[in-house]
């Protein structure tokens, strides 16, 4: 027979599936699938029992709101957080995968601290005297920033945040059962005379800080304030973590050395990855820490997970080591420009009583503020029903919101005409607010 068994074992197997419910026997017309049955009451599985079970440890779902998931299908993505796939390298990526899978011992146990190699290509990239020794592979930038707020404080102690800041971070700190505390921000980063008080009145022993392409604001913390930041934190006895995930975002311009650079008794913690510049996919990042702080997050790497895919790691490797990555970056740089402008254009044209805060120099969003009389939740909301995709500013805040804001990204969309029809369809989403 066609399929290589018996009329006997082919009877059997439809008896077996009628007598489960699975097909159905016309006489005269032949077998075909039975019809799903709507699922009754009494067939529900019963697990009003998980409510207690899970009473012991709080955890909110709603705090993972603000988070990355899948763009909704069709529209225009201007809420995304990750770069649109034509600007991302993928043939790299993918000639990068076929190497590394052919190196030997690629399918082996990697180490907890990540391959060697890998880690020196982490450590030079700060411009500093780090080393190998002092770097961790992550899966990326997310499950790190968890492990770090985890290992850092325990739950109910306060942790200090810019605000507005990175409504994941925000998640993890809650989920790791601190208290996030905001620190105002203004043009130039996080104000360090706010940030002492905030140290003093918490006695916090935690900040959590976007020193360089703040997300959402695109700040830069200002050359003057970037060693007033760490010498505060240090007088008070606490940890810095830097969130460096945008690195390698600028947009053509010099991008500052890293915090971590220039400190050397172990109060900043740097957290970086490829997945921004890269794709969402390669999830691959590093922690960079001096001191006991280190041995603490390798044991809880293996507690984890023991350590990240060795041929994952192996891929990200090929992918840094060759010059189709320098030349990627570079015409990444380019690009994020031209979308920057595009995107600024459109809302001076179509919106000019929207205000972006600055003309970023590096990221993937503007942040925008909007004028008297919008909501931005009720805007977002309104924008998705036009079709297009954009970020509430109000998750972006632990604490109370100045003002109404949205973040609007130029890198997740397909093309610069889909900015341009973004802000008109945002103009819509306006209009339909202001007159409800």
């Amino acid at each position: 027979m066609r399929h290589g068994v018996s009329p006997v074992t082919v009877s059997r197997a439809f008896a077996q599936l009628s007598a489960e419910g699975e097909v159905v026997t016309r006489p005269g017309s032949g077998t075909y699938v039975a019809p799903r049955r709507a699922r009754s009451a009494a067939d529900a599985p019963d697990t009003s029992w998980q409510v207690v079970a899970l009473a012991g440890r709080d955890f909110d779902p709603g705090a993972a709101d603000g988070l990355p998931d899948a763009p909704p299908a069709g529209g225009i993505a201007m809420a995304g957080g990750y770069l649109h796939p034509s600007l991302r390298p993928e043939r790299a990526l993918s000639a990068a995968l076929a190497r590394a899978a052919r190196r030997p011992g690629a399918w082996d146990r990697a180490s907890a601290a990540g391959l060697a190699p890998l880690r020196a290509v982490f450590a030079q990239a700060t411009g500093s005297a780090v080393g190998p020794e002092d770097v961790l592979i992550t899966g990326g930038g997310q499950g790190a920033l968890s492990m770090l707020f985890r290992a850092l404080a325990a739950p109910g102690s306060p942790v200090l945040v810019e605000s507005p800041t990175y409504p994941g971070a925000l998640a993890a700190a809650r989920a790791a059962g601190l208290r996030p505390v905001a620190v105002p921000m203004d043009d130039d980063g996080v104000r360090p005379d706010l940030l002492a008080d905030a140290f003093a009145v918490t006695g916090a022993r935690l900040l959590y800080c976007q020193p360089t392409f703040h997300n959402p604001t695109g700040a830069v913390l200002a050359p003057a304030r970037r060693r007033q930041v760490v010498d505060v934190a240090r007088a008070a006895g606490a940890f810095l973590v830097e969130d460096d995930f945008a690195r390698h975002l600028g947009h053509g311009g010099p991008v500052p050395l890293p915090l971590v650079a220039d400190d050397r008794d172990g109060t900043v913690i740097q957290l970086t990855s490829l997945t921004k510049p890269a794709s969402p996919s390669l999830r691959i990042g590093a922690v960079i820490a001096r001191g006991p702080v280190m041995r603490r997050l390798q044991g809880m790497r293996r507690v984890d997970d023991f350590f990240v895919a060795r041929p994952l790691q192996e891929a990200a490797l090929e992918l840094v080591s060759t010059p189709a990555w320098d030349r990627h970056l570079r015409a990444l740089a380019a690009q994020l420009r031209e979308r920057c402008a595009v995107l600024t254009g459109a809302l001076a044209r179509e919106l000019p009583e929207w205000t972006p805060t600055r003309i970023p120099e590096g990221g993937l969003h503007l942040w925008v503020q909007l004028p008297p009389g919008l909501e931005d939740s009720a805007v977002a909301d309104a924008a998705r029903a036009h079709g297009v995709a954009v970020n509430a500013g109000a998750r972006y805040f632990p604490a109370e919101q100045p003002g109404a804001c949205l973040r609007l990204g130029f890198a997740a969309s397909e093309n610069l005409a889909d900015l341009a029809e973004g802000v008109r369809r945002l103009g819509a989403a306006a209009q339909a607010c202001a007159t409800t």
